[in-house]
């Protein structure tokens, strides 16, 4: 038996690389986290473990930053002397990409939400209580920060 606290299914790989895209990987870098991400686009079955979806919310989150600071050096979100909302061509640009960025990740990022609750042992139709102003999203963010739990491998194919 071993001494770790992870769940069996959790340990290092024998081969010394990734797990196949059909199980979680366990400790994974950021690099693998967001490679994983787009190869399992719209997976909706199977697990992710909490470095995957981690992970990549941390990148999420950095280039949603990133677009939304270069909007406003660009002249997002300013106001003229009557009052009416303007906005420079290049912030312009910048909010067509962020826009474009974000219709491109949803539905990954709706998938990896999924797979993340398999792996604590609960159906990813628990997603739907983010619908639930504040309290649902605290109650996902405390399950995705949730350890593995081994009887999520019934959500494995």
């Amino acid at each position: 038996m071993s001494n770790s606290s992870q769940p069996a299914a959790a340990q290092p790989y024998s081969q010394g690389g990734e797990p196949p895209l059909d199980q979680p990987y366990y400790g994974a870098p950021i690099g693998a986290a967001a490679k994983r991400f787009f190869k399992k686009y719209a997976t909706f079955s199977g697990r992710a473990s909490r470095s995957e979806y981690w992970w990549w919310t941390l990148i999420v989150i950095i280039i949603s930053f990133v677009l939304n600071m270069l909007s406003l050096a660009l002249g997002g979100n300013g106001v003229d002397q009557n009052g009416a909302m303007t906005m420079s061509a290049g912030a312009s640009v910048i909010n067509i990409i962020a826009g474009l960025w974000a219709l491109a990740t949803i539905i990954p990022s709706l998938a990896l939400a999924w797979r993340r609750l398999h792996d604590t042992n609960r159906s990813g139709a628990w997603y739907l209580l983010i619908l639930i102003p504040l309290i649902g999203a605290i109650i996902l963010i405390v399950w995705f920060a949730s350890p593995a739990k081994p009887e999520g491998q019934r959500f494995d194919r």
